[in-house]
């Protein structure tokens, strides 16, 4: 069987996390995001999956092919 490379997803924020929970900020500070409207490229792994699910009403995701 032949291994499927993992690609990459580009994350932006497109609502602010003021006034939301602090876990929720922590979780955006860690994929690297500091600013509204900033996007990041993030290898997609379940790690990078999860943290997304967990801010999804924050962020827009798109896959990137190379």
């Amino acid at each position: 069987m032949a291994k499927k490379k993992a690609g990459k997803i580009e994350i932006t924020q497109v609502r602010s996390g003021i006034g939301r929970i602090a876990k929720h900020r922590r979780t955006l500070r860690a994929l690297g995001i500091k600013r509204h409207q900033q996007s990041v490229v993030h290898e997609d792994n379940p790690a990078i999956r999860g943290m997304v699910a967990q801010v999804s009403h924050l962020v827009s995701v798109r896959e990137i092919d190379e």
